[in-house]
């Protein structure tokens, strides 16, 4: 009995190598046991969990999105190219109606300017025809041409006996006070006003009756 109580102690001392190896073969097998037995609960931790993260609740919204990706896939390369052109176009014609949206008013002022030059010679001949002074002589086919011309680009003369006075369209010369008008009124014509198209190029100027007081 004493004498394995000594080998026992002289294997744990060093004095016996092969006790001594099989007791430390003995205490790695029990960590490994120790070890693998951590591993299976953390696995069995980690299972747990992604089963309560299947079984929570999907946001609709997210389903919803989900589904649309899965549907339509991602946008390709030729997608996007074909928007861009799609938008290079859009602004290409935007552009192009705006150039010719300038050009247009561009025009317009340009005649605009030259028929307001001829304005002038249209006065003098105006007058002098309702003297009678054409009646009969070529100037009176020039007056004739040179109205058609003006017309050609949108020119008309306006003004006349007997119009409403309107402060946007005549400028008031004389004014006389006359009982028989309840408006101001046109009495007289000393010029006589002209617009191209809708654009007012000269006020018509005039003599006015205006109500007479009492």
């Amino acid at each position: 009995m004493a004498d394995e109580f000594n080998q026992d102690e002289a294997a744990a001392q060093g004095e016996n190598p092969e006790a001594a190896a099989s007791a430390e073969d003995s205490n790695a097998d029990a960590s490994a046991g120790a070890a693998q037995n951590a591993d299976d609960s953390a696995q069995n931790a980690d299972a747990s969990s992604d089963a309560s993260a299947d079984n929570a609740p999907v946001d609709p919204i997210d389903a919803e999105l989900a589904d649309l990706v899965d549907a339509t896939g991602p946008i390709s390369k030729e997608a996007e190219l074909l928007a861009d052109l799609q938008r290079l176009q859009a602004e290409f014609v935007n552009y192009k109606a705006r150039v010719e949206r300038d050009r247009d008013v561009s025009r317009n002022a340009a005649i605009a300017e030259v028929l307001r030059s001829l304005l002038p010679a249209l006065d003098d001949l105006s007058r002098a025809e309702a003297h009678g002074d054409l009646e009969g002589s070529p100037f009176a086919a020039v007056v004739a041409k040179l109205r058609a011309s003006g017309e050609k680009f949108g020119l008309k003369a306006f003004g006349a006996k007997g119009d409403k006075f309107d402060p946007e369209l005549h400028e008031a010369l004389v004014q006389t006070p006359n009982a028989e008008v309840t408006e101001n009124t046109v009495a007289d014509v000393i010029e006589a006003g002209y617009m191209v198209g809708d654009r007012l190029l000269r006020a018509a100027k005039v003599a006015v009756f205006i109500p007479a007081e009492g």
